[in-house]
């Protein structure tokens, strides 16, 4: 049929517009576009057994910090809190119910100093007021006390301890004693930031920081899909990780890919173009070579190349398939047309002649 002989006329076409076209079409292809670094900077890049260490560290939304208290005493003069604990000694209580170790605060800020003395409420107290609420309290059942009570362990440690999410404001959360912005910092200048700041309320404050989850710091890896729709996936960055390790967390080459590899790296804000370090696949994989296997920096996008003929097949099948519904559906009219006045002429019955259906 007509359209049957001119789609090879098409498909010629298609082919020679992509091919003439060349970079202007196919913008993905790195040896078209992308401006590779010089031969002698690619050789200074760090590598597979030639790795270098990541600068410091710097804290952004939404890492995760651990912070551990060292040295937390509050200034004078201490208030009691709800979830404090104290440490109580009491002579002269009962023989057989002593009163005698550590008493949590709770959160009505009373201690409850068990059977068969009941409860003081000591919230909002200083360590001197919270002895003479509690002697008063045990006067009513025994004759003689002496109270001791020293802060065993403040609240404020519960508040500064544990792992606190870098929010999107660039700061962390210690409950009562409010927010410390910490983005973009070194962990050293998150201690003395955090240490600072709480300065306001303890005497000398001492802490540790550390990173409990990177999850600032990512590569991505980019795979073509040949027409249908590119892949994306995000990774955090170990600082160990080589385009080899990159390429194993998403399996590996798709059947839709070329083995054309690259990593486009961005560039620091007012320092030049990206760098464009072309991989080559056969020679790390097959040849067990080190000197494309690039380690990998955060920032970094590994891209994977989608395989040519099977977009231009994609591409081509696209283009065509509309126009072979259209044509396919007036091919089917014409039969049908011809059909039924070659068996008027022929004087035949009544009904419809479908091709290859008969009658109806």
């Amino acid at each position: 049929m007509r359209h049957d002989r001119q789609r090879p006329y098409v498909v010629a076409c298609l082919l020679a517009a992509m091919l003439t076209n060349g970079c202007t079409h196919n913008a993905h292809f790195w040896k078209c576009q992308a401006p590779l670094i010089p031969d002698e900077a690619q050789s200074e890049m760090p590598r597979e057994l030639c790795k270098t260490s990541l600068p410091d560290y710097r804290v952004e939304p939404p890492d995760i910090l651990v912070v551990e208290a060292i040295k937390i005493v509050p200034k004078a003069p201490y208030r009691i809190e709800p979830l404090d604990v104290v440490q109580i000694q009491v002579i002269g209580a009962l023989p057989d119910q002593p009163i005698l170790g550590n008493y949590q605060v709770d959160a009505s800020g009373n201690i409850n100093l068990g059977p068969p003395y009941g409860t003081v409420h000591v919230a909002t107290l200083t360590i001197e007021e919270s002895q003479e609420a509690v002697k008063a309290h045990l006067e009513k059942l025994l004759q003689t006390v002496v109270v001791s009570i020293s802060l065993g362990e403040s609240g404020a440690r519960q508040q500064i301890e544990g792992e606190h999410l870098v929010g999107p404001d660039g700061k962390i959360r210690l409950g009562t004693y409010g927010g410390v912005y910490v983005s973009g910092l070194t962990l050293d200048e998150a201690k003395a930031a955090i240490e600072k700041h709480l300065e306001q309320f303890l005497e000398d404050p001492d802490i540790s920081v550390d990173v409990y989850a990177y999850n600032s710091k990512v590569y991505y890896v980019i795979q073509q899909g040949a027409g249908q729709g590119d892949g994306l996936q995000r990774f955090a960055v170990t600082g160990n990780e080589t385009v080899l390790d990159a390429l194993a967390q998403v399996n590996g080459l798709a059947s839709v890919s070329s083995k054309r590899v690259w990593i486009a790296r961005p560039a620091p804000h007012g320092q030049g173009e990206q760098q464009i370090l072309p991989v080559e696949w056969n020679a790390i994989t097959q040849g067990a070579s080190t000197t494309t296997n690039y380690q990998v920096m955060p920032g970094d996008r590994i891209y994977i190349a989608e395989d040519k003929w099977i977009a231009f097949n994609a591409f081509v099948t696209k283009v065509t398939t509309p126009f072979e519904q259209m044509f396919g559906f007036t091919l089917l009219g014409g039969q049908v047309v011809r059909a039924n006045k070659t068996y008027s002429i022929g004087g035949g019955g009544g009904g419809l002649f479908i091709p290859g259906g008969g009658f109806f």
